[in-house]
């Protein structure tokens, strides 16, 4: 390094950072007192606008949909009443973090990615103390049940596949079974 120079500083995405906040935010809003079922899926989406707790998701809101369908039959399925929604799956105890804050950067290796955040997981385990645990995705799965069943938590051993891409109906009888207690 030259005379005289500083040495480089790492750059802070900024709007990467906002947008982390803004999700925490949004999802405080919905958290149950005392969380009876934690929902555990992968990561949020890389599009900014949408998030299981943004209520003003126009599109691509499978996850959310497809738990509404699961434990709320019955519950008008509109997005206007997306808000009313989220309150009733709190009211419920039910509560949905992910296993990486922040995007998955590549789906192809997305067990690498996930790997790494399963420690920082079982502290936020630990802080929620949920009475039951269900992973959403395979990969999810795959790379944080045995920490989980290792550490004693509740966490289901039916493995959950995320509802989209024709995975709807393998996510709703997976997630019966789930809920059932399997």
């Amino acid at each position: 390094m030259p005379a005289g120079s500083q040495p480089a500083t790492p750059r802070v995405d900024t709007s990467a950072v906002e947008v982390r906040e803004r999700r925490a935010a949004t999802a405080r809003r919905y958290q149950p007192e005392h969380v009876q079922l934690l929902l555990v899926a992968q990561a949020p989406p890389d599009a900014d606008d949408r998030y299981f707790y943004f209520p003003g998701v126009a599109q691509h809101d499978w996850l959310f949909w497809a738990v509404v369908r699961a434990l709320l039959p019955g519950a008008g399925l509109t997005r206007d009443h997306k808000p009313a929604l989220l309150e009733q799956l709190r009211d419920r105890g039910v509560f949905l973090i992910d296993l990486k804050p922040d995007p998955i950067v590549n789906s192809r290796a997305s067990l690498l990615e996930l790997r790494p955040h399963v420690p920082a997981l079982l502290d936020r385990i630990a802080e929620l103390q949920p009475e039951r645990i269900i992973l959403i995705k395979i990969d999810v799965y795959d790379a944080a049940y045995p920490a989980l069943a290792a550490g004693g938590l509740p966490v289901s051993k039916v493995r959950v596949p995320f509802p989209s891409h024709g995975q709807q109906e393998k996510f709703r009888v997976a997630f019966g079974r789930a809920l059932a207690g399997g």
